[in-house]
């Protein structure tokens, strides 16, 4: 296992540095062991290891490339970790997102173009249409606070956010609110989100991004302590 982190440390240096950037095609197995001392097992493990973080991409037949090391693709294990998080962990990942969402949705409302604005709007009705069915709302809700984080111009944030809003989460809050008989409370709450957008006031779209995120964690309270 040692060798195997050595020769993840030498090509993670050589990709940090820029000798090998996003894009390039990396040395034959033989060439790497070679260059860096160890076995071509040792390199070969490493590379399943980048592999699988998605730093590299092995293209059969072709070799191995860096890839485009895109906060997308980086930060796609979160979402696959936090599917795999248990009851107590879930509240931790609704305290990141409280921390980080209102924040961005502050940032967004002076930032989102009109387009964006009119993309939300849609989605918003489409919420309400599906205002009992908590597999339709799932998706729709993920894409309404996909749209507006996105509209901050920053590709971590919005993929960082992404991950940490699971569908497993997003089941159990929905799933809650509707057995619950309160998706209205939540709708509303959405509603506000975009009325503040619309106004482009970063201080009420921030307020009003916090209030919805509290509703959610304490549907998620709820629906936890009833398991």
């Amino acid at each position: 296992m040692a060798l195997t982190d050595e020769a993840i440390t030498w090509l993670r240096t050589s990709i940090q540095s820029g000798e090998l950037p996003p894009g390039a095609r990396l040395p034959t197995e033989a060439q790497l062991s070679a260059e860096m001392g160890i076995s071509r097992s040792g390199v070969r493990e490493a590379v399943k290891v980048l592999e699988a973080a998605r730093v590299l991409e092995v293209r059969r037949g072709d070799g191995t490339y860096v890839t485009s090391l895109a906060p997308r693709l980086l930060l796609e294990g979160v979402g696959l970790a936090v599917e795999l998080l248990r009851d107590d962990t879930l509240l931790e990942v609704m305290e990141v997102r409280r921390m980080l969402e209102p924040v961005a949705t502050g940032v967004a409302a002076l930032r989102m173009s009109d387009a964006d604005l009119d993309e939300l709007g849609s989605i918003l009705d489409d919420m309400r249409d599906a205002k009992d069915d908590a597999e339709r709302l799932i998706g729709y809700d993920a894409a309404f606070h996909r749209t507006v984080i996105a509209a901050t111009g920053n590709e971590t944030l919005t993929s960082l956010l992404d991950g940490l809003s699971g569908q497993t989460l997003r089941a159990r809050v929905w799933r809650g609110l509707i057995e619950g008989n309160s998706s209205h409370v939540t709708l509303a709450e959405h509603e506000a989100i975009y009325r503040a957008l619309q106004a482009r006031d970063p201080l009420l779209a921030q307020a009003s991004a916090l209030l919805h995120v509290n509703t959610s964690e304490a549907w998620l309270r709820a629906v936890l302590a009833q398991a």
